[in-house]
């Protein structure tokens, strides 16, 4: 589904990636772990293209994102990909209903089909009794589920993650683990996961190392 070709990507005289090859088929799960400073949420950025490679191909179901347009690649991104970081990005002010309907509204879906679908996603992540709760009245645990129903809210192809279970404790991290596999397991969700977890790491489908910039 995704294939990476000769990544490189430069800070100024700084060479952050350095010749990144890889490919993610549908379905999988996929850790990327490293050192701090190997690379990996540079890698996963351009990934899921919030940032563009200095040079190298990024193919997408065979289609190249670096010959589309700014606007094309947002729009292409908010249908495609999710995104899941260590520190939720959950909007204050916003219930978590309505955080979790933002990508639907950005796709221009309607405020009945958004919510239906939040209501929906959370449910299944056992938030169904916390639709109307703003994120200071939740738990990090909840605070991150409510993250994942955001990221899977346009049914996209693949869901990034950095560092997903780094700001929780042992057992939130344990369940969120278990969460992964089980919508991979429902909806054969595509996830590339950067982390320092060990045991996230290992029980993914492959277990990709970064050193210097560069995939083992």
């Amino acid at each position: 589904m995704i294939k990476a070709i000769n990544i490189t990507r430069n800070y100024d005289q700084l060479s952050v990636l350095k010749g990144v090859d890889l490919e993610i088929q549908r379905g999988e799960v996929v850790s990327i772990v490293g050192a701090s400073g190997a690379g990996k949420s540079t890698l996963l950025y351009i990934l899921g293209t919030l940032d563009k490679p200095t040079s190298g191909q990024l193919l997408f179901d065979g289609k190249d994102l670096s010959k589309m347009r700014l606007a094309e690649l947002a729009a292409f991104r908010n249908k495609h990909i999710g995104f899941i970081f260590q520190f939720h990005n959950l909007l204050p002010e916003f219930t978590a209903l309505e955080n979790v309907s933002i990508p639907a509204f950005i796709g221009k879906k309607s405020k009945a089909e958004a919510e239906t679908r939040a209501k929906e996603l959370l449910d299944f992540l056992g938030l169904g009794a916390r639709l109307e709760h703003k994120p200071s009245e939740l738990s990090g645990g909840e605070q991150q589920r409510v993250a994942v129903a955001r990221a899977l809210m346009n049914q996209p192809d693949v869901v990034f993650a950095d560092e997903p279970s780094g700001n929780l404790d042992s057992t939130n991290a344990r369940d969120l683990h278990e969460l992964f596999f089980r919508l991979r397991k429902e909806f054969n969700q595509t996830f590339v996961i950067v982390t320092h977890n060990e045991d996230l790491a290992n029980m993914a489908d492959r277990k990709l190392v970064m050193r210097d910039g560069r995939v083992d």
